[in-house]
């Protein structure tokens, strides 16, 4: 199923290692409405952060910490989005390449998660324990 579009040229696909069992019609459609959901729900997470919206650990900056929202269903919303949108695009393109690509960028979240919540525990105490106990990691 050559007629995905690829960055660069259409003859790369052989080289990209394609899992040709996975090229569906109905693959493409789950992986498109994964991407279409994850971009929402990103966006909601984000506007329910607010002025405590960070990249990376801010050290300097206090801020408040979200409960509520979606961050009462998953304490790390925004990466779950990620990691959804992630899975979409290997669905959309089933290769060796982008498996990997999704590999390490599970591995990379995993990491800044557990950096930040050790981040939050020193600089929320109880409050963010509580919060750690109530509410799982992902759903």
């Amino acid at each position: 199923m050559l007629s995905k579009t690829y960055a660069f040229k259409n003859e790369w696909h052989q080289y990209l290692l394609p899992f040709w069992y996975l090229e569906s019609s109905y693959l493409d459609y789950i992986g498109w409405a994964c991407l279409g959901l994850s971009l929402v729900w990103i966006w909601v997470a984000q506007s329910q952060m607010a002025n405590s919206w960070r990249i990376g650990i801010d050290e300097k900056n206090k801020t408040e910490l979200v409960t509520n929202g979606l961050f009462s269903f998953s304490r790390n919303p925004i990466f779950l989005g990620v990691m959804i949108a992630n899975v979409g695009l290997f669905l959309i393109i089933p290769n060796a390449f982008t498996l990997l690509i999704v590999a390490i960028l599970m591995v990379s979240i995993n990491t800044q998660i557990r950096l930040e919540e050790d981040f939050l525990k020193n600089s929320h105490g109880k409050t963010y324990q509580d919060y750690f106990n109530r509410v799982r990691r992902w759903l």
